[in-house]
C-alpha cells in the first residue's frame, strides 16, 4: 500500500512540475494545483498510513496522528482559495494582454525564424 501511495505522490509531483513549466497560464494553474495535491498527500502520509485505526488516542491500540489530517484540511481550503485567485489573475492578464502566455509575449514561430535558429 505504501509503495502505491508513494508512486501516486511522485506521479502527481512529476505531472505538476511538467505542467508548471509550460508556456501558457492554464497548464501552469493546473500544475500548481497538482503540486499542492501532492504536498497534501505527502503531509497526510506523515501521520502514519493505517487501515482500521482511530484518529483519537485511547480508542484503539493503533492510532493515526490527527495533526497531519488537520494540516491537510487547512491546506485544502487555502489551496482552493489560491487556485481561485490565480485563475482570476490569469483571466485578467488574458484580458489585458490579449494572450494567455505566461510572459505576455507570443513566441515567434515563423518559418524564417526557425531556419535562422538552425544555422
Amino acid at each position: 500500500m505504501e509503495g502505491i501511495y508513494a508512486f501516486c505522490v511522485g506521479l502527481l509531483t512529476t505531472c505538476g512540475v511538467f505542467l508548471t513549466l509550460r508556456g501558457r497560464t492554464f497548464p501552469v494553474v493546473v500544475g500548481l494545483t497538482m503540486l499542492s495535491y501532492a504536498v497534501n498527500l505527502f503531509l497526510f502520509a506523515s501521520g502514519r498510513l493505517r487501515l482500521d485505526s482511530a484518529a483519537i488516542l485511547g480508542e484503539s491500540e493503533i492510532y493515526s496522528d490527527p495533526l497531519p489530517q488537520a494540516l491537510v484540511l487547512t491546506a485544502i481550503v487555502i489551496g482552493f482559495a489560491m487556485t481561485a485567485f490565480v485563475v482570476i489573475l490569469a483571466m485578467r492578464a488574458r484580458a489585458d494582454l490579449g494572450n494567455d502566455h505566461v510572459d505576455g509575449r507570443i513566441p515567434d514561430t515563423s518559418e524564417d525564424n526557425r531556419k535562422g535558429e538552425r544555422n
